[in-house]
């Protein structure tokens, strides 16, 4: 029983730190796309051309600055993971297309295409026991 008890708490306690790590790194990753103003979400959001979206590159910028950074932030804290995760995995997609088009190989895309593979894997598995929740909600989607 004690065994059972333990191995229970080890996994949560592993989401945890696996959400707090990305999480945290994803903020630090999103935070200069996002205050990096009108000419970075631009030249971001040109990334869509390669799924042939040739219009408002700033505003897609600017949505996948803020699906780093604040969808970072909601997976360390737990909070909206599922569609922060779904957000995430989108943006990575869209990044590994865009490597991948370029013609720059996998070994420029590995990176985006492991954190997809992560964020949907994330969104299956949920984010654990230990996490941020309000009295009147709770983020169970």
């Amino acid at each position: 029983m004690f065994k059972k008890l333990i191995k229970r708490f080890q996994v949560d306690f592993g989401l945890l730190v696996l959400r707090i790590g990305i999480g945290t790194m994803f903020m630090f990753h999103g935070y200069p796309k996002l205050m990096g103003g009108v000419e970075s979400w631009e030249s971001l959001g040109r990334a869509m051309s390669y799924l042939g979206i040739n219009f408002l590159p700033i505003l897609w910028g600017f949505l996948a600055s803020i699906a780093e950074f604040f969808g970072g932030l909601c997976i360390a804290l737990g909070l909206f993971f599922k569609i922060a995760n779904t957000f995430l995995f989108i943006t990575m997609s869209v990044a590994v297309i865009m490597h991948l088009s370029r013609g720059d190989g996998l070994n420029t895309a590995s990176h985006a295409i492991e954190m997809g593979i992560l964020f949907f894997c994330l969104v299956f598995i949920g984010p654990g026991r230990y996490r941020v929740m309000t009295s009147s909600f709770k983020t169970r989607l």
